[in-house]
């Protein structure tokens, strides 16, 4: 099977987007490992289906190692600017359909490096909504995971997240609470450090990918979980710096989106065979 794509990268973390009806309806898990093998395909954290579908634009991920999750956040710039683009919407802002809910986004700047604003879904702390088998919120929750002992605040932002801000082994830490029994769907960790007034660094282990240049509902949860165990204050934006850069992320009411505006980049076209 030949497949027509687009490679896009929001801060590094890179994606293979593909808009064509008859390869969405073919690609699936092994067809995404192949893509996304950076020696024997193209390379990629994910593969991004979308177009649009009866009216809605839409948006589809499969990671690099064939699972599906819910919501991608740097996944989400790279589409509304592949859409926008593209001439798939005209609308500005828009909607864009996910299997986390439907989210605003807004192109400030199109071109082949885009700036890209995107209304995320609300978050929750609430252990059904991650999953969490815990009978409350954790806010700074101490745990013990490969032998060391570290404060978790778990965030849904439509998937999965811990975020720590603890000086801990990552490497060990990651891979590890990825799959620590507590999340039955497993779970993104996030690695907050140098807080300061303006915002602090971050580093996420991403299920199913590992550690990635930058991950944007990752940057939001870490966001939400400054504001939730009193490092930072509700309603300023905040810079996030990843590996690959960095991102501005607004946290406001409990109950509202949480805003996160970045960078989006057109790499290149391509034909690849799986």
């Amino acid at each position: 099977m030949e497949v027509v794509f687009r490679k896009y990268q929001g801060l590094g973390n890179d994606f293979l987007v593909v808009d064509d009806p008859d390869l969405i309806a073919a690609l699936g898990p092994a067809e995404a490992r192949a893509l996304c093998d950076r020696h024997l395909g193209v390379g990629g954290d994910g593969v991004l289906l979308c177009g649009v579908r009866k009216g809605r634009p839409f948006m589809r991920v499969i990671n690099a190692d064939g699972t599906t999750p819910q919501m991608c956040g740097n996944g989400v710039r790279c589409v509304a600017l592949h859409l926008f683009e593209g001439g798939h919407v005209t609308d500005a802002p828009f909607e864009l359909d996910t299997d986390a809910g439907p989210h605003r986004v807004q192109v400030h700047a199109p071109g082949p490096v885009g700036d890209v604003e995107v209304w995320m879904r609300s978050p929750s702390l609430a252990p059904r909504d991650l999953p969490l088998t815990a009978e409350a919120p954790w806010r700074d929750e101490p745990i013990e995971v490969a032998g060391e002992r570290l404060r978790v605040t778990a965030v849904s932002m439509g998937n999965p997240h811990a975020v720590t801000f603890d000086p801990v082994t990552r490497e060990r830490v990651g891979p590890a609470l990825e799959i620590d029994e507590r999340f039955p769907e497993r779970v993104n960790v996030g690695f907050a450090s140098n807080t300061r007034p303006g915002g602090f660094d971050l580093a996420v282990w991403e299920r199913g990918v590992g550690f990635t240049q930058a991950c944007g509902t990752g940057a939001c949860a870490a966001g939400v979980a400054a504001v939730e165990t009193g490092r930072a204050p509700r309603g300023e934006a905040r810079r996030v710096v990843l590996p690959g850069g960095p991102r501005h992320i607004t946290v406001g009411e409990p109950d509202a989106p949480v805003r996160m505006r970045g960078p989006a980049a057109r790499v290149f076209d391509g034909v690849a065979r799986v």
